[in-house]
């Protein structure tokens, strides 16, 4: 890649840069899964995951990953008999899979906000996509699934009149009808043939999360955050059943293909089947370990498989009608488990803001360290804090990124700007690295880890001076998007070599990031003003007249050691010097200088404690002075 140009990018909202550290292969769900689909000619199961990615599984036996929200996964419908996928995430996007070989073929950003579901009508391979902005938009799939780089056109239509953000949607397999459920504790009917509204149904008391429509369109099951479960005829347009078998919000519905039996479940962990035609008459298929999100029939409808906010899914047997009779107990073991992974719950960023220390949903703790992107030691079922308070330091490194968890695994954000982002400036020494030039040699946590991040679409040859000192993971997902706004590109940082991949980042990525990545920007110090003062053991015939009136007041780089402050004092300060700001000179100060002491011999003091000489002058602020005002150091000699 050549050497791009600041100002090479479109006019835009400020652009994040972000990282997710995970595994090469993410073959377990880290936390809640939203939406279930069953290919049932392949028997293979989709599982939608509020991590991020949508997984497949064949007899229970993981296939692969489908990788490219940003955000939880909410939905999932498989169509064009199984060919193809369609995703609705929180990232505001829907995308169009090949479901065989896992891979994305198009995103649409037509959504304003996080979608939330689909609906598919089969017969039609029409879909519609709804979610918190209040619309509703209707896709052919045929169209979606055809679009290429060069013809990336679509056109939707989108059904207007919704009042709030909908959290559930529902087709016929002919697309005659299409029913929306939102927060507004009602159903909102539309002709997705003429995009027309046609009714609205009230009687819940709470956001409707689930529905269902009968496949000739003349009956509605609803559940709700109210906790009861409604069923409608939407050719009367009245309820003419609820159902009040939960005790407390419903979530999931599922219907048998006749609508005689509807199996719902939700935040009371229960699934529960109940006959339509008389629903007293209810069966507890399971009760499950967490929250139910969603449902799906197997390949016979004999069973169901169940997810849950847990990362685990099941496969549980449905009743049969010796069940409802009560002739047969129902089994209390699922017939089949497809075991989730850990959610990271709990993380800390060590005060040398490099180390991140984690606790996951099992009690594990872990280490990672952001520069590398990986996990470097698993210290098992330990007590998090006593572990945060063993690894505490003296040391203080500016805030430079910050974390996120909410897909269960480590997301990291780097700083908004380059005040931000470039504010950590430490020693090789402090850093580790071996290999540099002097171990006094300044380098920035975030210029090291956007280097290695774009380390293989740069195309820059760094100087020895600049060299790459950290790598990371080709497999690391790098994310470009708006500063709280939508997502702009996702990538692997192994693929960013791409030709395709490299045209894409030259248009994203901002220009503050290209400057410090080619290394053609100017170091920008953080500085810290402060004081010197003798001590009054100090003999007066040692310091000059005109600073015994006033003490010194300096501005020096915040990193600047307490030793060469010590090396000031004693070269301008006890010396025949002229005062000037420490961190300058390379004089070597362990020898006796001209007055008789040397560096070891000047200890410096802030509020009544002795430093470190190693300890830089933002630790002393942050840890020592402690106020907002000019920091203030006072100095004595100590004689052997």
């Amino acid at each position: 890649m050549a050497n791009l140009k600041p100002g090479s990018q479109n006019t835009r909202k400020k652009v994040q840069v972000s990282m997710v550290i995970c595994e090469a292969e993410e073959k377990r769900h880290r936390s809640g899964v939203n939406a279930l689909q069953l290919d049932p000619a392949l028997d293979r199961l989709y599982s939608a995951g509020r991590d991020s990615i949508i997984r497949v599984y064949e007899h229970e036996r993981f296939l692969h990953g489908m990788e490219h929200h940003t955000d939880w996964v909410n939905d999932i419908v498989l169509c064009c008999g199984g060919k193809h996928l369609i995703s609705a995430s929180s990232d505001t996007t829907v995308k169009v899979w090949n479901a065989h070989k896992g891979f994305c073929m198009s995103t649409l950003r037509t959504h304003k906000d996080y979608v939330k579901a689909l609906a598919y009508a089969k017969d039609r391979e029409q879909v519609a996509s709804a979610g918190l902005d209040k619309s509703i938009y209707l896709w052919d799939i045929n169209t979606l699934t055809a679009l290429t780089a060069s013809n990336n056109t679509v056109t939707t239509s989108s059904l207007v009149g919704s009042k709030e953000s909908i959290y559930s949607l529902a087709m016929n397999p002919s697309g005659s009808i299409i029913v929306s459920g939102s927060t507004e504790k009602a159903l909102r009917l539309w002709d997705p043939r003429t995009c027309a509204k046609l009714l609205k149904l009230k009687g819940h008391a709470d956001n409707v999360k689930a529905l269902v429509v009968s496949r000739d369109g003349n009956q509605c099951l609803s559940g709700s955050s109210d906790g009861s479960i409604k069923l409608w005829n939407l050719g009367s347009q009245r309820c003419v059943q609820t159902i009040l078998v939960h005790t407390d919000s419903v979530w999931a519905l599922l219907a048998t293909e006749s609508f005689s039996h509807v199996i719902s479940g939700g935040r009371d962990k229960k699934v529960i089947m109940t006959d339509l035609k008389n629903i007293s008459n209810s069966i507890t298929v399971c009760v499950e370990d967490a929250p139910i999100l969603k449902m799906c029939f197997t390949a016979d409808h004999q069973a169901v498989w169940v997810s849950t906010s847990d990362s685990s899914i099941r496969c549980w047997k449905l009743p049969t009608e010796k069940h409802f009779k009560e002739e047969v107990r129902m089994p209390t073991n699922p017939l089949s488990l497809i075991q989730g992974g850990a959610a990271i719950r709990q993380a800390v960023v060590l005060n040398d803001k490099r180390h991140i220390l984690t606790k996951d949903a099992q009690d594990n703790v872990a280490i990672y360290d952001v520069l590398r992107a990986r996990k470097i030691e698993d210290l098992g079922q330990v007590n998090f804090q006593e572990e945060e308070k063993n690894r505490f330091k003296m040391i203080y490194v500016p805030n430079w990124f910050n974390i996120d968890l909410k897909t269960g695994m480590l997301t990291i954000h780097l700083g908004q700007d380059e005040v931000d982002c470039f504010s950590a400036w430490l020693s090789a020494r402090d850093v580790g690295i071996k290999d540099a030039p002097d171990p006094d040699h300044k380098v920035n946590y975030g210029k090291l880890l956007l280097q290695a991040l774009f380390e293989h679409w740069r195309g820059v040859e760094t100087d020895p001076e600049h060299s790459l000192y950290f790598s990371v993971p080709k497999h690391i997902p790098l994310i470009l998007s708006e500063v709280g706004g939508r997502t702009l590109y996702r990538v692997l940082v192994g693929d960013t070599s791409g030709e395709t991949e490299n045209t894409l980042l030259s248009e994203t990525v901002p220009n503050w990031v290209i400057s410090n990545i080619e290394d053609n920007s100017q170091n920008k110090f953080i500085k810290v003003q402060f004081y010197l003062q003798p001590h009054s053991s100090v003999p007066s015939h040692l310091l000059k007249q005109d600073r015994m009136k006033k003490p010194d007041r300096l501005v020096a780089n915040d990193f600047i050691q307490c030793r060469k402050v010590a090396e000031h004092i004693l070269e301008k300060l006890l010396g025949d010097g002229t005062a000037s700001s420490p961190g300058c000179g390379d004089a070597d100060t362990s020898s006796p200088s001209n007055n008789g002491y040397n560096v070891d011999q000047i200890e410096l003091t802030c509020n009544e404690q002795v430093l470190d000489p190693l300890m830089d002058l933002r630790t002393v602020k942050h840890f020592i002075w402690k106020s907002s005002s000019d920091l203030t150091l006072y100095y004595k000699i100590i004689t052997k």
